[in-house]
């Protein structure tokens, strides 16, 4: 919804900013989002799509990327998440690059509010 009107959205997230409200640029990558968008948009968080994960283990450029990306998204002031951790080696990888949150089936597969509530208390 936000690309459909750049310019009006682009005002409305800063309005947004100024309340507080974080701003989440999901599926970094792939898709709509695009370097202009680290511009145009107040973004606090970076979503690293897992498009780019599927391959890092085996794939030396999609290592690079990943890195780079986010690099990219510490210069500018905001945390990074990689999406689609399925394993402890991937965890690793994307750990040692400094990453700041993971997510993905190798930490829990989705579940409904009152199991992921539980699985807080616990």
């Amino acid at each position: 919804l936000a690309m459909k009107d750049e310019k009006s959205s682009a005002q409305q997230f800063i309005e947004l900013r100024k309340l507080g409200v974080g701003i989440v640029l999901d599926d970094f990558g792939t898709g709509y989002t695009s370097f202009a968008y680290l511009k145009r948009f107040p973004a606090t968080i970076l979503k690293i799509d897992k498009a780019l994960i599927d391959y890092i283990l085996t794939n030396e450029e999609d290592q690079h990327i990943v890195q780079s990306i986010i690099n990219l998204g510490h210069s500018l002031g905001m945390k990074v998440v990689v999406e689609g951790i399925e394993n402890q080696n991937m965890a690793d990888l994307i750990a040692s690059y400094g990453c700041d949150y993971m997510q993905g089936y190798y930490f829990a597969k989705p579940l409904p509010v009152f199991e992921f509530q539980k699985m807080l208390r616990q």
